[in-house]
């Protein structure tokens, strides 16, 4: 019995020495055979990774996205049929760096962080215009460097982005294109955006007031009598030269044209919109108001230190908080001008109520890509271009928000999309009114001469 366990004993040990040497050596043949297949895993990884990053590439910068002239929405009429003909900027692609152009979010970014290249320094003339509630309104006046293709004296009213001013660099930029084109330039200093300069009342610029603007081109034609004048208007801007033209008649004599670019029309609409998060829009909501914060708050002595004040500690304390313009809107901005809600401050200071009657001819410029307007928004000057014989509605596919820049693979140039446009336009209304005015004068000549000769053959 002993044995034959010893036996067992000594072959089981044999077989299970032999079951462990086997699986030795099997483990190392896949150890050897999956050495030998690492480095390609590792180069399929590598391969799987590019891959991904040039997809998501390729999907945020839209470089599959096809260049395409503008969308043009107008109504048939010889003056739109003349604006279109002397102004291919409108009717042919345009194309933006191959590269990172194509995407609205970088045409942002990059706008706002750089604004221009290679930007130029205009020489002006800073204005200082007391208001009636004791504001003073600033202003830089830059005079043409040239005399105007038509011959006539024009000026160009620019009304900045927000809490924008004359020192930003698209603005030097395009004055400076002006100026070489034959425009004297007169830029609004958003009341309270200037670095350095103190309130002299208890209020700021706020969405729609124009009692600045309405300074500035007061001024503009009380020292120049015979000046005609162009109304520009970027962004926020837009709004309010819009809402100036549309105010009152009266404000729009010896007005050729408007000119806006990306703004929203409707600020209610607007702020709802910027509560969403498609487009990031409600992360560029928060830089905004970040801004704006520290605008207001470089003048909280201003603010809190006069008696005439409608702000408190208490509203600037809710500012510190705020994480939203609709926030800044409801805690501080309503106050400036007594609004009782936040929205009938949306609703009395957007153009929106105003912008149809506008009978000068009107271009209004928006971009698709834009992450700032929502599309919504675009439905307002739709509207308008396909029921008002004035207005023109240009709609690009590319562009962001104020940004439009051009150039070839990487580097913008310095001019932009816009720039190029806003004057070609203008220059366009100009000539169309030179020939207007000289058909006219000559039609009462022709009249004058025959009312004469009929008088002369009855008194024969």
């Amino acid at each position: 019995m002993n044995s034959v366990g010893s036996s067992i004993l000594t072959l089981c040990a044999h077989s299970r020495s032999s079951h462990i040497f086997t699986m030795t050596t099997l483990n190392d043949g896949d150890m050897h055979t999956f050495g030998t297949e690492l480095p390609a895993m590792f180069d399929g990884m590598k391969l799987a990774a590019v891959a991904t990053i040039l997809y998501i590439i390729v999907r945020c910068l839209n470089l599959k996205s096809p260049t395409a002239p503008p969308e043009i929405i107008y109504q048939d009429t010889p003056l739109s049929h003349y604006l279109l003909k002397s102004c291919p900027m409108l009717t042919k692609e345009y194309i933006p760096p191959l590269l990172w152009g194509k995407s609205g979010h970088l045409q942002t970014v990059l706008y706002g962080k750089m604004g221009r290249v290679n930007t130029p320094t205009p020489c002006g003339v800073r204005k200082f215009l007391p208001m009636q509630d004791g504001a003073t309104a600033t202003f830089d006046l830059f005079e043409a460097l040239g005399d105007h293709s038509a011959g006539d004296d024009i000026t160009m009213v620019i009304c900045p982005g927000i809490g924008n001013h004359s020192e930003k660099n698209y603005i030097r930029t395009f004055v400076d294109y002006s100026q070489r084109q034959g425009y004297r330039c007169a830029v609004l200093n958003h009341l309270g955006a200037l670095p350095n300069m103190e309130l002299t009342s208890p209020r700021m610029f706020t969405y729609g007031c124009t009692w600045e603007f309405a300074a500035m081109v007061g001024y503009v034609k009380r020292a120049h009598p015979q000046t005609l004048l162009v109304v520009v208007g970027f962004s926020l801007g837009g709004n309010v030269v819009c809402k100036f033209l549309g105010e009152n008649r009266l404000n729009q004599e010896r007005v050729l044209c408007c000119i806006s670019v990306c703004q929203g029309y409707s600020a209610l609409r607007a702020q709802e919109t910027f509560l969403q998060w498609d487009q990031c829009r409600r992360l560029y909501n928060f830089v905004l108001a970040d801004n704006m914060k520290k605008i207001i708050l470089s003048h909280r002595d201003s603010l809190l230190g006069m008696s005439s004040s409608n702000i408190s500690d208490a509203d600037l304390n809710r500012l510190s908080a705020a994480t939203s313009l609709m926030q800044i809107d409801d805690s501080i901005m309503r106050k400036f001008h007594g609004y009782n809600s936040l929205r009938e401050y949306y609703e009395k200071e957007s153009c929106v109520h105003y912008i149809h009657k506008v009978t000068v001819p009107l271009l209004l410029v928006n971009s698709s890509d834009d992450p700032l307007v929502h599309q919504s928004l675009l439905a307002v000057p739709r509207t308008l271009a396909e029921k008002m014989p004035n207005v023109v509605f240009a709609l690009t596919q590319h562009g962001g928000h104020m940004g439009f820049f051009e150039g070839a693979v990487l580097f913008p140039q310095p001019l932009t999309w816009m720039d190029k446009v806003i004057i070609e336009y203008s220059d366009a209304v100009c000539h169309w009114e030179k020939k207007r005015l000289v058909c006219q004068r000559s039609s009462r000549q022709h009249m004058n001469s025959c009312l004469q000769s009929k008088r002369e053959t009855l008194s024969g």
